[in-house]
């Protein structure tokens, strides 16, 4: 962490400084963020002195987009690129390696690169993000509102008859870690890997051998693994969203970040069964 905090130091030096990073065709200095909850906190810490754009779509699952020629265009020219590294996204990995300008890596080295289902650690971005857009009050601010989630999940998931887990792909490693819980997935770091029949027949017995109640699944890909391993299983499904994208209607009708991860810990309270 201190190496990160150093390496912003230079980030948020670099983007304050002239002829650093680019400007949008309508004038304004812009940020680019790879997906929705890097859009997020964008937005909360720049105020009106950046524009940011979201190469996601609201709706999509950011592991399937694909970069347009003016996306590229976006995240050379921009003042900072804010992406998450690791293969979550390689064409933005790809973009980012192309340009000149500062750009902040969330992952900062991680193997499970959803460090945003972790309070701490989004908290953590969100002070390095101030910092790189020269608001480091607006970063502050977001970030304690950030570890007052994280202060919510730490006493909703202190006493709970089970430990462990089982998502539909590998996406809450870190929030597992971060509360003392056992995470299982039925596919990878990529919600579209599937299992052949034998890995499913394994699954179904890892999911049995557990003692879990619920194998939880997400908005954005199909639930038919999820589904099938449950009723083989002879448990639930329920839903556990790892926040990589919210559909405009959900954003038009109030949600975001806070509302989904409080959502998802009402989610975890229920299937862990928790006091």
């Amino acid at each position: 962490m201190r190496r990160l905090l150093a390496l912003l130091g230079v980030l948020a030096g670099c983007v304050a400084a002239a002829g650093c990073g680019g400007s949008d065709a309508e004038g304004g200095p812009t940020v680019v963020a790879a997906f929705y909850p890097l859009a997020w906190a964008a937005e909360g810490i720049a105020g009106d002195r950046y524009r940011v754009v979201d190469l996601t779509p609201p709706g999509a699952e950011p592991h399937d987009v694909e970069l347009s020629p003016r996306d590229v265009e976006a995240i050379r020219d921009a003042d900072l690129v804010v992406y998450a590294g690791g293969g979550f996204q390689p064409a933005v990995e790809d973009a980012v390696a192309d340009r000149d300008g500062a750009s902040l890596d969330v992952v900062y080295g991680a193997r499970d690169p959803h460090v945003w289902l972790d309070p701490v650690r989004f908290a953590a971005t969100a002070r390095a993000l101030g910092d790189a857009l020269d608001r480091p009050a607006a970063g502050r601010r977001l970030a304690r509102a950030i570890d007052a989630l994280d202060g919510e999940y730490a006493k909703g998931l202190r006493s709970c008859e089970r430990r462990t887990l089982v998502s539909s792909h590998a996406a809450f490693g870190h929030l597992a870690a971060r509360y003392g819980l056992r995470a299982r997935s039925l596919a990878g770091t990529s919600p579209e890997a599937e299992p052949g029949p034998r890995e499913l027949e394994r699954l179904v017995d890892d999911v049995r051998r557990a003692g879990v109640t619920t194998v939880f699944t997400e908005p954005l890909v199909s639930d038919r693994l999820a589904a099938t391993v449950a009723r083989e299983a002879g448990v639930e499904v329920a839903t556990l969203d790892p926040i990589e994208g919210l559909s405009e209607e959900r954003i038009e009708a109030g949600e975001d970040y806070f509302t989904v991860m409080r959502e998802n810990l009402d989610a975890l309270r229920t299937a862990l069964g928790c006091r």
